[in-house]
């Protein structure tokens, strides 16, 4: 079974209006509520591509209700954690500019950590867990590592798809896939990455560092896997870019998918492209459908890698 944890969801208002005067009344032209976070965006993308998963995480209060009720009305499967106060709500405003406002959500006491993780060590060698996004502020700075050691316990593949130290930190505990975009590659090795030749030798490093499998995607220039001997330079559809939101979410629950189906790490990876184009080329996540329409368009190349 396929695992996605989500530590600090959300319920996403989103809100659309001609312009926004600052002291006034505004009224708005259309509103839409939403389950948001990482995990649960890659649960959604699984459920599309005909695969089950599970959805892990914290919810709590009337919005943690409707993120619930709304996954299960999507038939799909949830054991989250239930915590005293509401699961935070983050607004997004769309006008002449497009605003954000995301909450810090609810308090998790170290009960509520205690729960997950009995949840995590029953996992077994036939699972993946999928850790995305961030970590709450009430939780400690070591969450990812604590969980991830639990899934090396237990054999469970682990994919995690975070930035900057929580990314650091995994990395000597072997995750089976890590999927930075071109900037937080840059950032970890305090660069800039503009192409895919530039992506290599930096991807070669996180092998080095433990990683098992990545993944960087760079937009319309296309996207990178690094393994310990291969490199695979995938080109990226042509498309009309609607909304960036969710690609990365769609690119790891494509590969993951797929890989479950295949076992192969090439056919996962050229499926990864495919999704997560079609999410950038649609208003909300990507279907089944779109994601196979663009696969024919995603044109590999690899490369062996010589030891150093």
């Amino acid at each position: 079974m396929i695992y996605t944890l989500t530590l600090n969801p959300s319920l996403d208002y989103m809100i659309e209006l001609d312009q926004i005067h600052l002291g006034e009344l505004n009224r708005t032209s259309s509103e839409t509520k939403l389950p948001g976070g990482k995990g649960i965006n890659v649960s959604q993308v699984l459920k599309r591509l005909d695969v089950k998963s599970i959805a892990l995480g914290f919810l709590g209060g009337f919005t943690g209700d409707y993120i619930e009720s709304y996954l299960k009305s999507q038939e799909i499967s949830t054991e989250f954690v239930r915590v005293s106060e509401d699961t935070r709500i983050n607004v997004k405003l769309k006008s002449d500019t497009e605003t954000e406002i995301n909450a810090k959500g609810p308090n998790i006491t170290s009960e509520n950590f205690e729960t997950l993780k009995r949840k995590i060590h029953e996992l077994t060698c036939e699972d993946i867990l999928v850790l995305a996004g961030s970590i709450p502020s009430t939780m400690p700075a070591t969450t990812y590592e604590e969980l991830v050691k639990i899934c090396n316990e237990n054999g469970t593949k682990f994919v995690v798809d975070a930035e900057g130290d929580l990314l650091k930190k995994v990395l000597p505990l072997k995750p089976f896939l890590i999927k930075p975009n071109h900037h937080e590659l840059g950032d970890l090795f305090n660069t800039v990455i503009t192409t895919c030749e530039e992506v290599i030798p930096y991807g070669r490093e996180l092998i080095t560092q433990g990683a098992q499998n990545v993944i960087v995607s760079l937009a319309d220039q296309g996207a990178v896997l690094i393994t310990k001997d291969l490199a695979m330079i995938a080109t990226v559809p042509k498309g009309e870019v609607k909304s960036s939101v969710g690609a990365g979410d769609s690119m790891v629950a494509g590969f993951i998918a797929t890989y479950k189906k295949t076992n192969s790490i090439e056919e996962a990876f050229r499926y990864s492209v495919a999704a997560g184009s079609a999410t950038a080329f649609s208003i909300g996540l990507c279907t089944r459908e779109k994601a196979d329409g663009l696969l024919s368009q995603v044109m590999i190349e690899k490369r062996q890698l010589r030891g150093e």
